[in-house]
C-alpha cells in the first residue's frame, strides 16, 4: 500500500514515537488534506510540530471499538501485533501497517540489504554501509538503528544500496529486498510476540521478502527454518567468511587480523564476517573493502569503551538485553578484574545460562539491579559463589561498582535485560551510566553513517 492509496480512506497512527512521527510528516507532505486520527499521550501529542486542523488526537487508550472505525491504522513497531484491541479490529475489517511498510512500497525499485537478528544487527548493518562507503558506493543506513526509513522518504539523489536494520518488530513490514542478512535467533522480546515459536517465525519473515538470505551457518535453527528458501547464503563457515583463531578468512585466505579491528569481542569479529559476506552476495568486491573494516568505530553502547575514571575503565554495553548477550560481553573481557552491572525490566528469561556462565569463569563482582535484580540475585545465591550484590537501580549499582572495583579493573554495563523498569531505552540507560561515570554522555551517544552518504 502507497501513501496515495490512503487519500480517501480513514486512518489513524497509532503511536506517536520517532517512527509514528515519520509517518505524520509523510503524510503530512503527501496528503495535506487528509484527516488523520493520532493516538498517543499527552505529552506525546505535545511533540508534533503543529496542531493541524485536519488532526486530531485522543490520549486514551485505544480500544477495539476504536481502532474499527478506521479503514488503516499505522501502527508504531513497539505495539504488538497480538494485542488483542487490534486482533478484534483486524476481524472487523481495519487493515494495520507501518511506516517501515509504507517505505518498502514507496520503494518498490530500491536495492535493499536487510539486517536482523537476536545481537549484532546494527553492527552488522553500520559494517555492511561502511564498507560500502568504501567501494565508492552512495549508501543509505537507516532503520531501527536510530533513523526510521520513512523520515528518508523522498532523497535528493537515490542511493546505490540502502541499509535497513529490522527489528523482530518490523520484519513482517519487509518486500522485495535484494538480500537479507540474519545475524543469529536467540530467546528475546517473547513479551511483544507472545512466545519463542511465533518470534522466530515473525523474525525470519524477513527471508520470504528477499531474493537472497544470508545466515549464520552455526545456528540449527536458522537452517532448519529456512531450509525451502531457493537461495541461501552462509557466513561463518569454512568455505567461506569465517573467524579462525585470530584471522579473518575467506575460505583458506587470511584477510585481516582481528587485531588491528576497534571492534572487541569473537562476536564482532563474526559480525565483520557477516557484513563482508553481505557485500560479496550482492556483487560488490568484498575482499577490496575488507581493508576498510580497521577504520570501522563502535557503535555507542555496544561495549563501548567510556574512558578511566578513578583508576577504574568504564565500559557501557547497555544495548545487551539478553543474558546471553551479558556473557559475550564478559568473554570479551576474559583476563580482567571486571565488575558487572546486570538488571532491568523482567520479561521472565531464564538466567540460568548466565549463573553457570559465571560460577566457571566469575567476574570480580556481580551487581543487580532492577525490576529482575531480586530475581537474578537469587539464582545466583544458589548457583554462584563469588561475589554478588543486588540494589534496587542503576544509580545505587554505578555507587556499589565503583566501591568494590580495584584501581586497575573495569566496570562493566551489560544489563542482560531491557531498560523499560527505569529508562525510555538502552541508550538512555547508557547515557545515565556515562553520567554517573562522570563522562559528556552528549559526546559518546552519536552514531556515525546515519543517512546517506558516499
Amino acid at each position: 500500500m502507497r501513501i496515495a492509496d490512503l487519500a480517501r480512506l480513514r486512518v489513524a497512527i497509532w503511536g506517536l514515537g520517532r517512527e509514528g512521527h515519520a509517518a505524520h510528516a509523510a503524510l503530512r507532505r503527501r496528503l495535506p488534506e487528509l484527516p488523520l486520527t493520532v493516538f498517543c499521550s499527552a505529552a506525546e501529542a505535545q511533540t508534533l510540530a503543529s496542531n493541524q486542523a485536519q488532526d486530531r488526537h485522543v490520549t486514551e487508550a485505544p480500544t477495539a471499538a476504536d481502532l474499527s472505525a478506521f479503514d488503516i491504522v499505522i501502527k508504531s513497531p513497539g505495539i504488538s501485533a497480538y494485542r488483542e484491541e487490534l486482533l478484534e479490529a483486524q476481524r472487523k475489517g481495519t487493515r494495520f501497517t507501518s511506516a517501515t511498510a509504507l517505505w518498502f512500497a514507496e520503494h518498490a525499485h530500491s536495492r535493499v540489504i536487510a539486517v536482523t537478528g537476536t545481537k549484532g544487527k546494527s553492527t552488522t548493518s553500520a559494517l555492511i554501509a561502511h564498507l560500502l562507503r568504501s567501494l565508492g558506493r552512495r549508501t543509505a543506513l537507516a532503520g531501527n538503528i536510530g533513523l526510521p526509513v520513512l523520515e528518508l522518504l523522498d532523497p535528493p539523489q537515490e542511493p546505490d544500496w540502502w541499509v535497513i536494520e529490522l527489528s523482530s518488530f518490523q520484519t513482517r513490514e519487509a518486500s522485495r529486498l535484494q538480500l537479507a542478512v540474519i545475524t543469529n535467533i536467540e530467546e528475546e522480546h517473547l513479551d511483544w510476540h507472545g512466545s519463542r515459536e511465533r518470534y522466530v517465525r515473525d523474525k525470519l519473515a524477513l527471508a520470504a521478502a528477499a531474493e537472497r538470505v544470508l545466515l549464520n551457518a552455526t545456528q540449527a535453527t536458522l537452517r532448519t527454518h529456512t531450509a525451502g528458501h531457493p537461495q541461501r547464503l552462509f557466513f561463518a563457515t569454512a568455505e567461506g567468511w569465517h573467524v579462525d583463531g585470530e584471522f579473518i578468512m575467506r575460505g583458506t585466505q587470511r584477510v585481516l587480523e582481528r587485531s588491528r579491528l576497534h571492534l572487541p569481542g569473537s562476536h564482532n569479529a563474526l559480525n565483520a564476517c557477516a557484513a563482508l559476506a553481505a557485500l560479496e552476495a550482492v556483487g560488490e568486491d568484498a575482499l577490496a573493502a575488507a581493508a576498510s573494516l580497521v577504520t570501522f568505530q563502535p557503535l555507542p553502547h555496544r561495549l563501548q569503551t567510556l574512558g578511566v575514571r578513578d583508576g577504574v575503565t568504564w565500559i557501557d554495553d547497555s544495548i545487551a538485553t539478553t543474558p546471553q548477550a551479558t556473557i559475550e560481553a564478559l568473554r570479551s573481557l576474559h583476563g580482567s578484574q571486571v565488575s558487572v552491572i546486570v538488571g532491568g525490566h523482567d520479561r521472565g528469561l531464564d538466567w540460568s545460562v548466565f549463573a553457570e556462565h559465571v560460577r566457571h569463569h566469575p567476574p570480580h563482582a556481580i551487581i543487580a539491579n532492577g525490576a529482575n535484580g531480586k530475581r537474578i540475585h537469587a539464582l545466583l545465591d544458589d548457583a554462584y559463589g563469588g561475589q554478588h550484590d543486588c540494589v534496587a537501580n542503576l544509580a545505587e549499582a554505578v555507587a556499589l561498582a565503583r566501591k568494590q572495583t580495584p584501581i586497575g579493573g573495569t566496570i562493566l554495563l551489560s544489563p542482560g535485560a531491557p531498560s523499560f523498569d527505569q529508562f525510555h531505552d538502552y541508550a538512555a540507560r547508557g547515557r545515565a551510566f556515562a553520567e554517573l561515570a562522570g563522562f559528556d554522555a552528549g559526546l559518546i551517544g552519536q552514531i556515525e553513517g546515519l543517512g546517506i552518504a558516499c
